[in-house]
């Protein structure tokens, strides 16, 4: 008896669940059986695309998703393709892709949130403002989108709608790091030394090991006047990894209120915190 689409409709579910679930491997397998009895199944389709995609397969996930994408009219799947031809660097056909998922009705938030990021990416920053901007409007309560909003108006130092973008973004999701960062970097900018540092004190609470916020934090603590607190900051940036010492060590040397040394040796023995 020919297998029809509502009998392949459980095992769909089973393979969009594995994709819920982080088992894109298993999504896939599943996606490969239905498309064995069935090519052209632009279920199966869309899902093989996007669990090749999470595996870090962009280049295989792309046939999948254009034949998913073929005579629909889906802003999830085009949206996916397009970040699987970004990631293999056909970003102009990532830019068509996502501006046609972005006209979609209803509204799909994740195309411009993709969409924004592209043209960030390629340093068209007006267009991305704009297109964020609608995005802002279209899901008010999706953090991620007034984050990279934020980004976009930190790059071009436009920190007051910077600072707005992540109070909007802290005040649906107020531990997010980076929301956290980017409104410590902004208020950074402005000379808000003291208020910058309590936001890269509450991002490292999430993220401990994150030696770009330990810097930032100890150029605030500089600027504050709190220097054996900010080096120390320094410091831990510095351990686990020895590009890690390396920028801790330019980071601190460039700051205004920073130290140089004449030897190498000076320098490891500071930044260890050893007496000289």
């Amino acid at each position: 008896m020919p297998v029809g689409s509502a009998d392949r409709s459980e095992p769909l579910q089973q393979a969009a669940f594995a994709l819920n679930a982080k088992r894109p491997d298993e999504a896939q397998r599943i996606a490969e059986e239905i498309l064995r009895r069935d090519p052209r199944h632009a279920g199966a389709l869309h899902i093989l695309g996007f669990a090749l995609l999470l595996q870090g397969r962009a280049q295989a996930a792309i046939a999948p998703l254009e034949a998913a994408a073929r005579g629909r009219h889906d802003p999830e799947i085009e949206t996916r393709l397009a970040l699987a031809l970004s990631q293999i660097g056909r970003r102009e056909e990532a830019l068509s892709w996502l501006k046609r998922a972005a006209r979609r009705q209803p509204p799909y938030p994740p195309a411009f949130h993709g969409l924004g990021a592209l043209l960030f990416t390629m340093e068209r920053c007006h267009e991305a403002i704009e297109v964020l901007r609608r995005g802002v409007k279209v899901a008010p309560m999706m953090p991620e989108m007034s984050i990279l909003l934020g980004s976009v108006f930190l790059k071009r130092r436009n920190y007051g709608e910077a600072k707005a973008a992540f109070s909007q973004a802290l005040a649906i999701s107020p531990a997010s790091p980076d929301a956290l960062s980017g409104m410590g970097m902004a208020l950074y900018a402005t000379g808000e030394s003291g208020a910058a540092a309590d936001f890269f004190r509450r991002c490292l609470r999430s993220r401990p090991d994150d030696d770009t916020i330990w810097l930032q934090l100890g150029h605030c603590l500089l600027q504050l006047g709190e220097r054996d607190a900010g080096y120390e900051c320094f410091r831990t940036a510095s351990r686990g990894d020895p590009k890690r010492y390396g920028r801790a060590l330019s980071s601190l040397a460039a700051s205004g209120r920073g130290r140089a040394w004449l030897k190498p040796s000076a320098a490891a023995r500071f930044m260890r915190g050893a007496k000289s």
